[in-house]
């Protein structure tokens, strides 16, 4: 009998997709407004699904493939006597050259009940770099929509609030319950970043890992649980509380956060940190935008510990330019300065090699990448993006000539959107490095007045004059 109501089974990704997606367009879509900017925007965020489970069924078929391999390991052919004499003569350095040169072709054909497995991860991450590109398109004209008409979700915000809070509770209890694993079990290794955030394990929180056997217990996993928890509370508190003190519309926070708790992405990565908690940083810095010292603590903690947001830097420094700028500076170095030093209470000898992981002090890599780059893709096409990334980061260094608190949620949500293209271990995966962004992006109001020279002083008392007036003005 207890198992009636205690017997509680995750939801298969696929079914979720279609159960949330529903849900979503039942609370979220303008039906009164077909053709509004509000239903591209719901329509954008669905679009990544079919792209995540696809990435997601290629895993698990490579997975079962791999199973099959090793079983049948003992019956394959023995090597060719010439290679295996090849093989056996070669120096060191040759033997490495062999090893590149495979690494270089077509990964080889898995195929798993007449599937191959390489295509349908590869169609996946295409599809997920393809939605990433129109959401940054969207991001990127979105400083010059003047007219945004209030257009709330379809429930009030108490049951906004209901759906938002079980949902999290749902997705923290997942958490806790499910199994830790090596990132390299859950998707492509981590890139260039804080060497402590690259050791945490991935919490793999889909069906399929539920009941996984692990054969010991993974490092750190407490502490990756307590991080994937507290920055899944921070992001949602955080789109709240911009609704409310910046928009000025509690509904609109509620429904933001509501929405992005509801995503299928969300509920697939709960427990990515790698993921999480660059986003919960980046939200709170636009949260703190008054305050330009505790922006830049924020902006300096993501960049510190996933290294791409250091691109955002451009377009911050010009939205302080006028005022503030030396405070935001300020609480960036600092925060990144202590960061670096942290890296010297370890083993002397790997110093080094952790401040450039931290920094991504090194030329572009092409070997050894995963997601699109290490499924086919010549990884030389990497270096041409990396160039247009750049031109694009800078590029918000100009434009738009007057930046505003909008336009400062849309161009970051732009930038870390276009940063999946040249992200080499697993682009178009990382999707809540802009996804609270976007979501603010799609649910605010005019921000046209909420400029630096407005909101910001150079003290407390002439702060909160400041954004007494803004307020006053937008009201």
């Amino acid at each position: 009998m207890s198992q009636i109501l205690f017997h509680y089974q995750r939801p298969d990704p696929v079914t979720w997709v279609y159960l949330s997606s529903l849900l979503i367009i039942g609370l979220f879509f303008v039906f009164y407004r077909i053709w509004s900017l509000r239903n591209v925007d719901i329509l954008l965020l669905l679009l990544l699904s079919p792209g995540l489970l696809m990435v997601h069924e290629g895993r698990q078929l490579r997975v079962a493939g791999e199973t099959i391999v090793e079983a049948t390991h003992s019956s394959q052919p023995p090597m060719p006597p010439e290679i295996a004499e090849r093989i056996e003569v070669a120096t060191p350095d040759e033997l490495l050259g062999m090893a590149d040169a495979a690494t270089q072709t077509q990964p080889p054909e898995v195929l798993v009940a007449g599937v191959n497995v390489a295509d349908v991860e590869r169609w996946g991450f295409i599809w997920l770099l393809g939605v990433a590109g129109l959401i940054c398109i969207r991001m990127i004209l979105d400083p010059i929509l003047v007219r945004r008409p209030l257009l709330d979700p379809n429930l009030s915000t108490g049951g906004l609030s209901f759906i938002g809070i079980a949902m999290f509770i749902f997705l923290m209890a997942n958490v806790i319950t499910s199994t830790a694993e090596i990132q390299a079990a859950q998707g492509p290794k981590p890139g260039p970043g804080y060497p402590l955030v690259n050791r945490l394990p991935a919490i793999a929180t889909t069906p399929d890992a539920e009941n996984a056997d692990v054969a010991e217990p993974v490092r750190y996993a407490g502490v990756a649980r307590a991080l994937a928890i507290a920055s899944q509370l921070a992001v949602a508190l955080g789109v709240v509380f911009i609704g409310q003190f910046h928009f000025k519309n509690i509904r609109a926070g509620v429904g933001a956060a509501a929405l992005y708790l509801l995503l299928p992405y969300t509920a697939q990565t709960t427990g990515r940190v790698d993921h999480v908690l660059p986003a919960a940083l980046l939200i709170w810095a636009v949260f703190c935008y008054r305050r330009p010292i505790l922006s830049g603590i924020f902006i300096g903690l993501a960049a510190g510990l996933v290294y791409y947001p250091l691109f955002l830097l451009p377009l911050w420094i010009s939205f302080y330019w006028q005022r503030g700028l030396r405070r935001f500076l300020y609480g960036m170095g600092l925060t990144v300065a202590v960061l670096a030093a942290l890296l010297f209470l370890g083993e002397r000898d790997l110093i080094l090699d952790r401040v450039q992981q931290m920094f991504g002090l090194w030329l572009p890599v092409t070997k050894g990448l995963a997601g699109i780059w290490g499924l086919g893709w010549n990884p030389i096409w990497r270096l041409p993006i990396l160039v247009a990334f750049g031109v694009l980061s800078g590029f918000f260094a100009f434009w738009p000539g007057q930046k505003n608190l909008g336009t400062l949620m849309s161009c970051s949500a732009a930038v870390m959107a276009a940063a999946q293209f040249w992200h080499g271990y697993g682009g178009g995966l990382y999707v809540a490095w802009y996804l609270p962004l976007m979501l603010l992006t799609v649910f605010r109001p005019n921000l046209e007045d909420r400029i630096a020279l407005k909101v910001i002083g150079n003290g407390r008392k002439r702060i909160g004059n400041h954004e007494l007036a803004a307020d006053s003005e937008a009201a």
